[in-house]
């Protein structure tokens, strides 16, 4: 019989790379040869790639209970010095993940590992802080992080961009002020940051003047970045031919446009129901070798449907199935939300159905916003019947939703229809006092048809204690 050949260390790196599923892939790195038959086999001789790549898996797949079993298996193994972007990643991990307090444990922790922390661990730990909201941790860290390193660049942007965070406009240009001091250049993320902050609070006018400033003093080319800022800005505020002008600026500075700058002005000339000028833009689209994307295509459909050019959408929406460029629930929940509001109940009700066919499932917001169209509607019956729905799958209806559903169910005295929300209800535990007090008050009430109302009402009271 052939003998297994061991798996190697460089082997495993390899294994590793091809491996998509994250469980499998800690599962291998574990237990790279589970077929040795040596009851007392050598321990397995890691090597740092395999670390990176195992960490990044279970980090990218949020599995951190594995993944600090692995860096706790780093930690032992003292023949291995981890380059510190290893905890720049887990740092980064963690701050995705909103664990403001592991990223903060991993810092503290990079010198026993060996490793010497620098500049580009506290900036990996700035963002994550600032990600997760923790603005005085930040704080904390930038005062007393000489110890490790000095602020570069990229310190200075992450601050800039707390400050925007927190809408203090004015602390984010003392932090500018105050890097420059420092001797330090602002770059153009620098410049990017404050000028999307500018756009953001509507100034527009010194938005413009610090790119003037930055292509004039600094000798810095702007970037995708921050025309999409100023783009975004200008149609924010209808100035939807400037922002084409900015277009036609990046084509001749040879900035690539890519299709969030096209979805933003097709957006912008919707809204100012230049339909004509789309279609032009869509033309230069393609000449310019922009490829669509399904955030693009979105755009277009809402434009349609603002139009309640609900042909079109549905056109669009095949199209992107005929382009390989799959819609995705946010496609569906705008054709859904624009029919209920046009009261076009009868083709969302289609299009909710259709959509399993098409392989997108609806989700809480497409039974939302279709289950709050048939209210709206006063269509209590078919409301009823979708709220059983909702509630089987585990949905969340509004509270104010449910309240109109029972109170035109009350007006129209449709007890049936009644009961069967109130079951629904009971069922998913989603009731609130509200209903049933509007509920009660019915029950009550000497002119409606109950023989027997304290009856009733001990029925209710049951349903009510059982939640």
């Amino acid at each position: 019989m052939e003998k297994l050949r061991k798996i190697s260390p460089f082997r495993l790196s390899s294994l590793l790379r091809l491996e998509k599923d994250p469980k499998l892939a800690f599962q291998l790195f574990m237990n790279p040869n589970p077929n040795d038959p040596n009851p007392t086999p050598k321990p397995f001789r890691y090597d740092p790639v395999s670390y990176d790549l195992i960490i990044t898996k279970l980090g990218k797949a949020k599995m951190f209970s594995e993944l600090e079993l692995i860096v706790e298996n780093l930690k032992k193994q003292t023949r291995i010095i981890p380059k510190e972007i290893i905890f720049c990643n887990i740092i980064s991990f963690y701050g995705r993940a909103r664990l403001s307090w592991k990223a903060l444990e991993m810092f503290d922790e990079i010198p026993s590992f060996r490793c010497r922390r620098t500049i580009k661990s506290v900036n990996s730990l700035l963002n994550s802080l600032l990600i997760c909201r923790e603005f005085s941790k930040m704080r904390e860290v930038f005062l007393g992080m000489e110890i490790y390193a000095r602020p570069d660049a990229c310190t200075y942007n992450i601050l800039i961009n707390a400050c925007l965070v927190m809408g203090d406009l004015d602390n984010a240009w003392d932090v500018f002020n105050a890097m420059q001091k420092k001797g330090i250049v602002p770059n153009v993320t620098t410049f990017g940051t404050l000028i999307k902050g500018l756009c953001e609070n509507k100034e527009l006018e010194e938005a413009f003047r610090l790119k003037e400033m930055m292509e004039r003093d600094f000798k810095l080319k702007p970037n995708a970045f921050l025309f999409v800022a100023l783009i975004k800005g200008l149609c924010e505020v209808d100035k939807v031919d400037v922002a084409m002008k900015l277009k036609e600026e990046m084509l001749k500075k040879n900035v690539e446009l890519d299709a969030a700058i096209y979805a933003t002005l097709i957006s912008a000339l919707f809204k100012a129901g230049r339909r004509e000028d789309v279609n032009k833009l869509l033309e230069d689209m393609r000449k310019n070798g922009c490829k669509k994307n399904t955030v693009l295509y979105n755009v277009i459909i809402q434009g349609c449907c603002i139009e309640q050019d609900f042909d079109s959408a549905f056109k669009v929406l095949n199209k992107m199935e005929r382009r390989n460029c799959k819609p995705d629930i946010i496609s569906y929940n705008v054709i859904i939300h624009a029919l209920c509001k046009a009261g076009k109940l009868k083709e969302a009700s289609e299009l909710v159905e259709d959509m399993p066919r098409r392989k997108c499932f609806p989700d809480m917001v497409t039974y939302r916003t279709f289950f709050d169209g048939l209210c709206d509607a006063m269509q209590y019956k078919e409301a009823a019947h979708v709220l059983d729905e909702m509630v089987f799958k585990g949905y969340l209806p509004r509270s104010s939703s449910i309240c109109n559903l029972v109170d035109g169910l009350i007006r129209g005295g449709k007890t049936k229809y009644l009961w069967m929300v109130l079951d629904s209800l009971a069922k998913g535990n989603f009731s609130n006092p509200t209903t049933w007090e509007m509920v009660v008050s019915f029950v009550c009430k000497g002119d409606r048809q109950y023989s027997n109302p304290l009856e009733e009402l001990n029925s209710l009271i049951t349903q009510f204690n059982a939640l």
